[in-house]
């Protein structure tokens, strides 16, 4: 069962819905510990001072923001709490979008919510979102941290995506991009390539591999087995001339 990681009420004009947040991902990663090599023991992570090479203690480190050269601004940490957003239990509702506005680049974690109580207006405001094709535009402050979001629905739950702010995303515009001139007839073969393989989408085909292998590499150290370590394979580049005999030769294959 998920856990709850922060309540409170959606907002907007007179309405407030409360509900319970909850994360939508769980990531299985395969993660390791650091150990020394001679006696297997853990490694502990100590801050160590660049000039006179000793320990430094909690209670003597202090966070500065970097200057030019070696000059630091030293910040309180009551400083950095008289920055932080004020506290709210509210997700506040600015207005509503089509969310095919909101570019992919902007969309970072995903959040269910689920109602704090019976709560008609919960349902009510799933519907609603789902009936009109809209998500509305949101902020609130959780962690001490203040997010900007999209609050959608599939019609019975709420979901919630953080979108990123304006001054976090670069521009395509300052990519190295060469500009080709492609045939009609390469145009077309693409075209009919991408439309053989497009298939509703299933992610369920898909899982991680590299995870498996890892997970496959520990169970057998773990046995005692040999481990055989294999080359991996280098794909080659398309070159520019042999474009059209590539997409040609997918274009059979995928037949």
């Amino acid at each position: 069962m998920a856990s709850t990681i922060w309540i409170g009420n959606i907002h907007f004009g007179d309405t407030d819905v409360p509900v319970k947040l909850h994360t939508a991902v769980r990531e299985n990663l395969i993660s390791f510990h650091l150990l020394h090599k001679t006696d297997r023991v853990r490694l502990q992570q100590r801050m160590i001072c660049a000039f006179d090479k000793a320990p430094v203690p909690a209670e003597e480190q202090v966070k500065g923001f970097p200057l030019d050269g070696r000059k630091y601004i030293l910040i309180d940490p009551e400083e950095i709490e008289g920055a932080e957003p004020e506290s709210s239990r509210a997700i506040d509702v600015h207005e509503f979008v089509n969310p095919a506005e909101i570019d992919p680049v902007f969309v970072g974690r995903t959040y269910f919510l689920e109602p704090d109580e019976s709560s008609k207006s919960y349902s009510a405001l799933a519907l609603a979102l789902k009936e009109t094709g809209t998500e509305g535009i949101c902020t609130w402050v959780m962690r001490k941290r203040a997010y900007f979001g999209a609050l959608g629905s599939n019609g019975k739950t709420l979901r919630m995506n953080t979108l990123r702010y304006t001054d976090e995303i670069i521009q395509p515009e300052t990519l190295v991009l060469e500009d080709f001139s492609l045939t009609e007839k390469e145009l077309q073969i693409g075209s009919e390539l991408i439309n053989k393989l497009s298939v509703p989408f299933a992610p369920q085909k898909y899982s991680n591999e590299h995870q498996k292998k890892l997970q496959a590499l520990i169970d057998k150290k773990a046995r005692g087995e040999k481990i055989t370590l294999l080359t991996p394979k280098h794909l080659k580049t398309t070159k520019a001339d042999k474009l059209l005999e590539t997409l040609q030769k997918s274009l059979k294959k995928a037949a």
